[in-house]
């Protein structure tokens, strides 16, 4: 029988040592779940966000973010393909903010350019029923920053390059230039964030000596940084950069393997350190008139030439026999020790400088 206000009330009124009913155990159900969520909402144990699933042509990458989305290509982001390829869908929403200042777009992407890319590549190889996963957020430019270094620090398909020039454009952006302010709101160490930046502001001609900026790491910018102090030195360094970025392109014109990143560091590392005659290379290639590189000679230390052939089976010995003669004649400046020593055969290349790194 329901006893109704006036029972509540006896109850009350009652001495606390008689028996109370027994509380009942948590709802079950569906709608035992939404209450017991709502009652999780209410007491701050959880945290709702809103994702929706859109059409990644709607969405721009944000300038500020730390990856070069111009350098992601299939093979870049292979795994991720053959993941989302697995999955059926995409797990990991990308966080992005809405954005009013572009009819083409509704969003720009802070966290997630990789996962942009690769669902709109399957969208236009065969799947066209793959959506773009985002959860919108708020948040200023410094906040942008933040979080996309923050969700990409560890990541290993960041480069050094990357991540060191998006340091250096952040520091003047956001932080006035200091630091010391960057480094507190960070929570890294000043040291950490140095070598970054030393790796960020290393000249851009040492940069197209390497075959791709995303294959320099903050090792190579340690010793180069201080090598590039020094006026001769630095003097040295650059004109090897410059004749090593024109190698790279003829190696990329004929699509022949580029330079290492190891054998570029040891030929600047080593070219402050040669006594080279005014005016003449570190290095010449003899092409033929198609522009197909017959002969490449190398002036090292102590006057030694270095002239290596590339595999060409067509090329008759007279061919190179010439291309062997007008290297000589090249590097035919009197040399105190007397006539160069020649080799014509591609030596092999010496351990890297310690603290270099792999290739």
């Amino acid at each position: 029988m329901v006893r109704g206000n006036r029972g509540f009330a006896d109850l009350i009124g009652k001495d606390g040592s008689h028996d109370t009913p027994a509380r009942l155990p948590p709802r079950t159900g569906i709608l035992g779940a939404r209450e017991n969520r709502l009652g999780a909402l209410a007491a701050g144990a959880l945290v709702t966000r809103v994702q929706e699933w859109i059409d990644p042509a709607r969405c721009r990458i944000w300038p500020g973010h730390n990856r070069d989305y111009a350098a992601l290509t299939e093979t870049a982001c292979g795994d991720l393909i053959e993941s989302l390829k697995a999955q059926g869908r995409q797990e990991v929403p990308a966080i992005v903010r809405r954005v009013t200042d572009d009819p083409a777009h509704d969003f720009e992407v802070i966290c997630g350019a990789r996962r942009h890319w690769s669902i709109s590549w399957l969208r236009a190889h065969a799947y066209p029923e793959f959506r773009f996963l985002i959860e919108p957020r708020e948040l200023t430019d410094e906040e942008a920053f933040r979080l996309s270094d923050l969700e990409n620090r560890n990541r290993k398909d960041l480069s050094d390059y990357e991540r060191a020039v998006d340091y250096a454009r952040a520091i003047e952006r956001y932080y006035g230039g200091s630091q010391q302010r960057m480094v507190e709101r960070l929570n890294v160490s000043k040291s950490w964030l140095s070598r970054y930046l030393v790796l960020a502001r290393l000249p851009p001609e040492i940069i197209a000596a390497f075959v791709s900026p995303q294959v320099i790491g903050i090792r190579h910018a340690a010793i180069l940084a201080p090598l590039l102090r020094a006026p001769l030195k630095r003097q040295r360094i650059m004109a090897t950069a410059e004749a090593l970025a024109r190698e790279q392109k003829e190696l990329r014109d004929q699509g022949m393997e580029p330079i290492s990143p190891a054998a570029v560091l040891r030929r600047l590392v080593a070219a402050t350190t040669k006594r080279q005659h005014p005016g003449r290379e570190a290095s010449y290639v003899v092409q033929d008139a198609n522009g197909a590189i017959i002969a490449r000679g190398a002036c090292g230390r102590g006057g030694v030439i270095t002239i290596s052939f590339p595999p060409y089976p067509w090329q008759n010995p007279a061919t190179l026999l010439a291309a062997t003669r007008e290297i000589l004649d090249h590097f035919a400046a009197p040399s105190p020790r007397g006539v160069p020593e020649v080799n014509a055969r591609t030596p092999p290349e010496p351990d890297a400088p310690a603290g270099a790194g792999s290739a």
